[in-house]
């Protein structure tokens, strides 16, 4: 029997009784979804998994996306390897509050991430709930991102002048992680949708990949941008997740902001990643 366990913050979930090495049925899979739709955040345990066991996971819910600035794992076309060195000197890897490739013209809709080798202290990820942000968000505020697009780029993140760049990889970061010119493309989304599957008004992503607003001079934007993000993360929106091995993570990418805390310098972390596409028909369209 399924067992859903709510994390008792702004968001997620832990579920037991459910073992992701075999096929799911359909019925399960509609129990998932539900409860990823209601806790935006899900935990599975006390899973072993192989990579053909992750990716089939994945596949339950939605197609494979593309991982413009990773190289994927030897015998793998969709699967990551997030790692750090017991020895690594790099900056923490994505250890700002972001939503997984939003500058995509049609940004992922999930995460999933399986760890292998988890540290003895540190090592968390943050979430913060984006729905709860909207909703209790000063009307001040929301009157100055109503109706505006956000432009989305990863330019200071995976250009080669960028935090990912030329000189990240000199420093020696272990992660596979291949820059671009094509990281300055821009693309825009509106600031305020409608999440498709729960109907719920949402924000996509923060400052960081949004770099400007449409319409907007650079000087104000930048202001309105910091101001947002601010809220966005406040600490009553967040969700705080330990992680174990064998613990399976999927998170909505319209739902939720995330990132990397660190706290374990001297060991090894390694996890495994797959992004989940959206299906063109329940991408997020301007809410009403």
């Amino acid at each position: 029997m399924i067992e859903i366990i709510p994390s008792k913050q702004s968001c997620g979930a832990t579920v037991r009784g459910v073992d992701l090495s075999l096929d799911l049925e359909a019925t399960t899979v509609q129990t998932l979804r539900a409860a990823w739709m209601e806790h935006h955040v899900l935990a599975f345990p006390d899973q072993r998994l192989s990579d053909t066991d992750l990716e089939r996971f994945v596949s339950c819910f939605g197609a494979f996306g593309t991982e413009p600035f990773f190289d994927t794992i030897t015998g793998s076309k969709h699967v990551v390897a997030l790692t750090r060195k017991a020895d690594e000197t790099a900056p923490l890897f994505a250890d700002n509050w972001h939503s997984d490739w939003s500058f995509l013209p049609q940004p992922p809709l999930g995460t999933c991430l399986y760890s292998l080798v988890i540290p003895p202290v540190g090592g968390d990820t943050g979430f913060t709930n984006q729905h709860q942000a909207l909703e209790e968000m000063p009307l001040a505020l929301r009157a100055q991102i109503e109706g505006r697009t956000a432009l989305h780029s990863a330019v200071a993140a995976y250009a080669p002048d960028g935090m990912y760049g030329e000189r990240d990889r000199a420093a020696g970061r272990s992660m596979a992680i291949r820059f671009s010119e094509e990281a300055r493309k821009v693309h825009g989304h509106p600031f305020v949708s409608r999440h498709p599957e729960n109907g719920r008004e949402t924000l996509l992503g923060c400052f960081g990949y949004i770099i400007g607003i449409e319409g907007m001079p650079d000087d104000e934007a930048l202001g309105l941008l910091l101001e947002l993000h601010d809220w966005q993360t406040h600490e009553a929106f967040q969700y705080a997740h330990s992680w174990q091995e064998d613990m399976l993570v999927i998170w909505d990418n319209r739902s939720v902001l995330h990132k990397a805390y660190g706290g374990y310098d001297g060991y090894d972390r390694i996890l495994h990643r797959v992004t989940v596409a959206v299906d063109s028909k329940k991408f997020l369209q301007p809410a009403t």
